[in-house]
């Protein structure tokens, strides 16, 4: 697996700026971004007000520690266009993420924030090795998910020709990956195994294909995880990060002469490392929850944005700017499933709203090959029949299937048969490798390469518990 190094002039001028000239080109895009959201944004001119801060009162950029974060709460409270910055007839494009509740956050883009986007991701495909005139195999859903049309318009803009795939239909992508012999594929790392087994079962070499670099996202990963990728492929298997919130896809991107990490593209997107629990800024090294702030962004501005990712600040290597470690997890109880973002009170208000269902039920997240699987166990009410629960069995799967976007097993069991949580709930030590089979207490989404199950026990809404390859763990949920 030869390493495609930047070559002599490849790189844009920003990325091996000094420190001083990055610095002097973020507090430039800073004033002006906390001053287009205060103008425009009576959110944000409400929460400057109360935090007795004007846009001119910032001298530095340690002064934006000084305003309250942005969270998923405030996008759901300003549902749907209340966040954006400029006349809805200026936003040339919407996408949307799921959230905790039945409205998904809205995220818009004018023309110049979907050439902003597809520049750094077109950055982020040259980092991963990608060059003009190479074959892009794109098996990112496309629509309003962010990772298609992403991957898309930057593969375009470096020069590459697209094969807009989108997920699903594997038979489907090994064919075309024989038959178009795509140089690049950007698709989540576990449905590349799946691709890969299919390959095999179509008796087809894997490590024969024309494949030679994979952008991996939209779900975490493991560095075991990588080595399985590369050594079944024999390709090079690169990291990419991003989300919808902050633009998409192409927020910070590894790069393939490292390996060692994810650029943060910080010329456009201001990070910092919070603690999680108390918000103070974290130093450099130190190890806390990612807050984004987008730099030029006008559509939809967001300032002290908390990703709930754990990871942690690391100084520059193959570009002038900084690093992010892999995720490690996250600081809330979110989970990530086939790319999907499902929040456990989604489940939880589909179950409430069916009265031969009881509130108490337990999610179970396995992976018995490439990828995971959700499982669904809850209680039916006292006094109801069986075959009453198993059709509102089916009924809940059907709802999760058509208003979240994943077909799950539901299981119902008799009265009392979903284990009870009592006393303060604990959390466990966290495992000293990160390796398949292996998770941070916190790390939420699933990623445990093991077919025993993860499991989200909501029976008294107060514990959140992991169990993979006999370590359990516990965590207040919020």
């Amino acid at each position: 697996m030869p390493a495609r190094k930047p070559a002599p002039g490849d790189l844009e001028p920003v990325e091996t700026a000094s420190r001083d000239e990055l610095h002097a080109l973020q507090l430039k895009r800073l004033q002006w971004t906390l001053r287009h959201a205060y103008d425009h944004v009576p959110h944000y001119r409400a929460v400057f007000d109360g935090a007795g801060f004007h846009p001119n009162d910032l001298s530095s950029l340690e002064d934006l520690g000084r305003l309250p974060f942005t969270t998923k709460k405030e996008l759901r409270e300003n549902y749907p266009f209340g966040m954006f910055a400029v006349p809805r007839d200026q936003v040339v494009r919407i996408h949307a993420s799921s959230g905790t509740t039945g409205k998904p956050t809205v995220v818009g883009y004018t023309r110049n924030d979907i050439e902003v986007w597809a520049t750094v991701m077109a950055r982020s495909i040259r980092a991963a090795g990608g060059r003009a005139g190479d074959i892009v195999h794109v098996a990112y859903g496309y629509g309003l998910f962010t990772g298609g049309l992403g991957a898309h318009y930057g593969a375009e803009k470096l020069g590459c020709t697209v094969i807009p795939m989108s997920g699903g239909m594997t038979e489907r992508q090994v064919q075309l990956i024989a038959d178009f012999k795509p140089d690049i594929i950007m698709v989540t790392p576990s449905y590349m195994l799946a691709i890969a087994e299919e390959m095999e079962r179509q008796h087809y070499d894997p490590k024969k294909c024309s494949l030679s670099i994979g952008i991996f996202g939209s779900e975490p990963w493991t560095p075991t995880m990588r080595e399985a990728i590369e050594s079944k492929l024999d390709i090079d298997a690169i990291d990419i990060y991003g989300l919808s919130e902050v633009i998409g896809p192409g927020v910070a991107q590894e790069c393939i002469e490292t390996k060692d990490g994810l650029t943060v593209w910080e010329d456009h997107f201001y990070p910092e490392i919070i603690d999680p629990g108390t918000g103070k800024v974290l130093p450099d090294g130190e190890e806390g929850e990612l807050v984004l702030t987008s730099l030029t962004k006008e559509a939809l501005p967001v300032i002290r944005y908390r990703t709930r990712d754990l990871t942690r600040l690391l100084p520059p290597t193959a570009r002038s700017m900084r690093r992010i470690r892999k995720i490690t997890g996250r600081s809330d109880d979110m989970l990530i499933i086939r790319g999907v973002n499902l929040f456990p009170t989604q489940i939880e208000e589909l179950i409430l709203k069916s009265s031969a269902l009881a509130p108490h039920y337990q999610l179970e997240v396995t992976r018995p090959k490439n990828l995971d699987e959700l499982t669904v166990l809850v209680e039916r009410a006292p006094g109801t029949g069986g075959a009453t629960g198993e059709a509102a069995g089916a009924q809940l799967a059907q709802k999760i299937k058509n208003l979240i976007g994943l077909s799950a097993e539901v299981r119902i069991v008799q009265p009392g048969g979903i284990e009870r949580s009592t006393g303060k709930a604990k959390r466990g030590d966290r495992p000293a490798a990160q390796g398949i089979g292996t998770r941070a207490p916190r790390a939420m989404p699933a990623q445990a390469r093991s077919t025993q199950p993860f499991t989200v026990n909501r029976a008294s809404r107060n514990c959140l518990e992991e169990t993979v390859t006999g370590m359990t763990s516990c965590m207040t949920a919020a």
